[in-house]
């Protein structure tokens, strides 16, 4: 990821920013490349997280167990990045500052903070950088989600199996009903694990912020490693139709 800037000096640092998101936190890395004649002596590199985020600095430190965190503090020299093309890595830790801002969802986009960023040079002359917004990965939200629970421990060639599944409404309204079916390959090849009985299963409308638990009753028609895929549900009334579960890998055995 890579965001534009502003302040003086900003042609000396290049910074550049990733970020990687899991359920319950997001890691950033913001890369300080320095492009000029003088070692840069980082003052601050302070990453300052939206309302909805709190900010955690990552660093290996081999003398935190010898010092004290408020003496470290104190006496820590500044980060050297050295002249030309000098490079130093910040990472960052984010978290939901609350339930309610992990909800958040601005216009599809995820704005997770900016960098304050203070330097030296070798004679002390100063320089400052402020980033724009850090955006992290687009927010897709779906009105209903869609999970597999669990899969049998073993699966049997011509034996039928259940594959046990959870759907969530994920707004503040009833939704439904809808249908569960294996959508057809794109293409076009034959499955090698069909639904056994009726190809399409009808679940009930679900409640605002409610689960529903169900089976799919498949078999599978090939020995050895197979794929469940195209898992889909839609909702019959709306017209709405999720993307497919990812491929799912079983192994079949002969009886």
């Amino acid at each position: 990821m890579s965001s534009s800037y502003s302040g003086g000096g900003a042609s000396s640092a290049s910074p550049g920013q990733h970020s990687l998101a899991f359920r319950d936190c997001t890691f950033l890395e913001a890369c300080i490349e320095n492009h000029t004649k003088s070692n840069l002596y980082m003052d601050q590199v302070e990453f300052e997280p939206a309302q909805q985020w709190t900010a955690t600095r990552l660093e290996a430190d081999e003398n935190s167990s010898e010092i004290s965190p408020k003496i470290r503090d104190i006496f820590k020299p500044p980060v050297l990045i050295r002249a030309g093309g000098g490079i130093y890595n910040y990472l960052y830790q984010l978290k939901p500052s609350s339930e309610e801002s992990s909800q958040v969802k601005v216009d599809g986009s995820n704005i997770l903070g900016k960098f304050q960023i203070t330097w030296r040079t070798n004679l002390g002359e100063p320089g400052r950088l402020q980033t724009q917004n850090i955006h992290g990965t687009p927010v897709v939200h779906k009105d209903a989600d869609l999970r597999i629970v669990e899969l049998p421990s073993a699966v049997y060639l011509g034996k039928p199996f259940l594959v046990h599944l959870c759907l969530t409404n994920q707004v503040d309204r009833t939704l439904g009903p809808f249908e569960v079916y294996l959508a057809p390959s794109i293409s076009g090849e034959e499955k090698a694990v069909l639904v056994n009985g009726l190809q399409k299963l009808v679940l009930p409308p679900v409640e605002a912020f409610d689960s529903v638990n169900f089976n799919l009753n498949l078999v599978a028609t090939r020995l050895g490693v197979q794929k469940i895929s195209g898992i889909t549900i839609s909702a019959v009334h709306e017209k709405k139709y999720n993307e497919p579960l990812p491929d799912i890998e079983i192994f079949v055995d002969a009886q």
